[in-house]
């Protein structure tokens, strides 16, 4: 199985999308039938993601930062370890934004944001991120609609001004469908494994579905940029996404054109004494 345009899961900058247009379940460029294929596809892509991702490290030239979003049960946590665990752990690290601290609403909103992006070499996950301060802020009625809109052209002159320094900013939303999530919420109470991931605020926020989706596609639309685009996935298979990101992640890497730098003393001639 060949690699695939991902520019086709690029939300196109400037203009409106809509997610209920959008197939959740759907399979661009794969046939169901080839799963086999799909799988060692992914193999492969791992591979591949790790080498590049050691050659990141050791040039230590660029910063790559991923920012994921998706709905509660959308699959982040696991598609960040089909896709990232094999990876040197010196040079990838993934930050979690969960509820802000006393310290964190002391400051602007971005701040504690901005304190996390990666350094030269690395790769940075955001599971959840700033898009939180107008994707929950909004939805939750936490600040005035006038102060959480002006917050869309404050995160496009952010993301420019990491792109401008170095960082390539990568932005990837798992797009499941309602019923999706209902399966993937009774599976948390029906598997005992499962059981300290479900939470009863989940519900109240699945009620609030419709509203968080118009959050989604209108931050998606607004922050959509040729220097950090946002990638919709289709989330509904897991298997799927997961070599989607694999695809996004190694031809991102391999834009940047990295090499393993050259040694630091000349090593000609030299032997290793026993």
């Amino acid at each position: 199985m060949s690699s695939f345009p991902i520019s086709n899961f690029i939300a196109k900058p400037g203009t409106k999308i809509d997610l209920t247009a959008i197939d959740s379940s759907a399979m661009p460029f794969q046939k169901a039938k080839d799963r086999k294929e799909a799988t060692k596809r992914l193999e492969a892509l791992n591979d591949e993601l790790a080498e590049l991702q050691r050659a990141l490290w050791a040039q230590a030239k660029h910063r790559v930062l991923v920012v994921l979003q998706a709905m509660d049960a959308g699959g982040k946590d696991g598609s960040i370890r089909k896709v990232f665990s094999g990876l040197n752990p010196s040079g990838v690290r993934v930050e979690s934004f969960k509820r802000p601290t006393r310290k964190e609403l002391m400051r602007d909103y971005l701040w504690r944001a901005h304190d996390k992006v990666p350094v030269d070499g690395e790769i940075v996950v955001f599971n959840r991120s700033h898009y939180e301060d107008v994707l929950a802020v909004r939805v939750l009625d936490l600040v005035p609609q006038e102060q959480w809109r002006k917050r869309y052209q404050h995160i496009n002159d952010f993301e420019r001004m990491l792109s401008d320094e170095g960082t390539t900013v990568v932005k990837i939303f798992l797009h499941i469908s309602k019923t999706e999530q209902k399966r993937r919420l009774q599976r948390r109470l029906d598997e005992p494994s499962k059981n300290w991931k479900f939470k009863v605020a989940d519900l109240e926020q699945r009620q609030l579905w419709d509203e968080h989706q118009l959050a989604f596609q209108e931050a998606i639309s607004q922050t959509s940029t040729a220097r950090a685009p946002w990638y919709v996935v289709p989330s509904d298979n897991k298997w799927y996404r997961d070599l989607v990101m694999s695809e996004i992640m190694v031809q991102t890497l391999k834009s940047l054109e990295l090499e393993y730098p050259p040694a630091e003393d000349d090593i000609d001639g030299i032997v290793i004494p026993d």
